[in-house]
């Protein structure tokens, strides 16, 4: 069970003093039997006003910060500490009757699930469907558990990763036809072909722990880190990283869950000024173990 420590660093540069409006932060991990957070500090400049806390819809802890005056930078700096229990080969112990594909949720379920089954981006060809079905055995059984790592393992190996400096994830038909994206994008994509085949899957956003950036391909790091659940009956929600292949949640922190990728922005805020005011911004994540650091990147 390794100690992780996150140090979680972003800066917003401005041509001359603004002042901020409200700002949210989703930085702190969520609790739960395989991730324990031992210690979260968040250090701000300037100095806020007011930060509060709350839970959003889906659970999540949102701070919200209010400034009462200008500056011509704005730097959040969280620093996180967590006992993270990895599994590396996931159990999966689900309920005999959803062993195999098709199968039904529970009817009592099934009214909380049913929002993240939905399809929620235009297909009119259904083009993301048709390539999910394609590892649906034809005549024969198809396992469950088998059916989702394939789909995950499929992305990881023929799609490209590529950083995108752009904001905001892209449709997943984009994702499909450019075969290219980021690992919100991955995650995306891999939610929709999956309600595509009727299941409920949802958007995780968190940090990615990268033992030796020079001698693996595991990629993300350096940044917020994106993947996504699936609901299985009997196994609960079972994390599946597309972009390195990863299922389980090995190697990976989980701050916020949600049905869409816009519901789960790790900072997002506003301030008051020309457009030209903004000359940039600095993010960078580092996240290191008792044993030893990671090398990192900045986005």
């Amino acid at each position: 069970m390794p100690i992780f420590s996150v140090k979680h660093t972003t800066v917003y540069r401005y041509a001359r003093q603004v002042s901020f409006g409200e700002h949210r932060l989703m930085f702190r991990p969520r609790d739960s039997y395989d991730q324990r957070l031992l210690d979260s500090i968040l250090l701000i400049d300037p100095e806020p006003a007011e930060v509060r806390w709350i839970h959003d819809v889906f659970g999540n802890c949102v701070s919200v910060v209010r400034f009462s005056r200008a500056a011509n930078e704005l730097k959040f700096d969280a620093r996180i500490r967590l006992d993270h229990t990895s599994e590396d080969t996931p159990d999966f112990r689900i309920d005999p009757a959803a062993l195999d594909y098709p199968f039904g949720y529970d009817p009592d379920e099934l009214a909380d699930l049913a929002r993240t089954i939905e399809r929620h981006y235009p297909d009119e060809h259904d083009e993301v469907g048709k390539w999910a079905r394609q590892f649906i055995s034809a005549g024969r059984r198809t396992q469950t558990g088998k059916l989702l790592m394939t789909l995950c393992y499929a992305i990881h190996e023929s799609f490209v990763y590529s950083r995108r400096i752009e904001a905001g994830t892209q449709p997943p038909l984009i994702t499909l036809h450019q075969r290219r994206g980021t690992c919100r994008d991955f995650a995306l994509f891999m939610m929709e072909a999956v309600r595509s085949l009727g299941l409920a899957a949802r958007f995780v956003t968190g940090y990615i722990y990268v033992p030796s950036r020079d001698s693996t391909a595991t990629l993300g790091g350096g940044s917020t880190h994106a993947w996504c659940q699936v609901y299985l009956p009997g196994a609960g929600w079972v994390e599946f990283d597309p972009t390195n292949g990863i299922v389980g949640n090995r190697d990976l922190i989980r701050v916020a869950v949600a049905r869409e990728p816009h519901q789960a922005i790790p900072l997002y805020g506003s301030y008051c000024g020309a457009a030209s005011d903004a000359v940039g911004m600095t993010v960078q994540v580092n996240v290191t173990t008792e044993a030893g650091d990671n090398d990192v990147a900045s986005a």
